[in-house]
């Protein structure tokens, strides 16, 4: 049984205060595509997409700070995972 979650309605309460100047999450330059795959499957706020052109996409701006991908790949390809500055970051509000 097949069972679709919509994240952005999920995590939509949330409020966010991005910080344009400085990411908190960086990516080396050429990440390995396995290594891609495993966040995009598991990245609870969809972070990690991979495109029509089958080109890998990431965003930080709707992160929710959980930390995953600092774990399950900051030997491979997260270069640096830091919390974001204060007052930037999600504020979880519930609906």
């Amino acid at each position: 049984m097949r069972i679709d979650v919509n994240v952005d309605e999920l995590i939509a309460p949330n409020k966010y205060e991005v910080d344009e100047e400085s990411a908190h999450i960086v990516l080396v330059d050429d990440p390995d595509a396995d290594e891609f795959m495993k966040l995009v499957r598991l990245c609870p706020a969809a972070l990690y997409r991979v495109g029509e052109a089958g080109e890998a996409l990431f965003d930080y701006a709707g992160c929710l700070e959980c930390g995953t991908c600092r774990i399950a790949c900051e030997d491979t390809i997260v270069r640096e995972w830091r919390n974001p500055g204060p007052t930037m970051g999600v504020e979880y509000r519930h609906g």
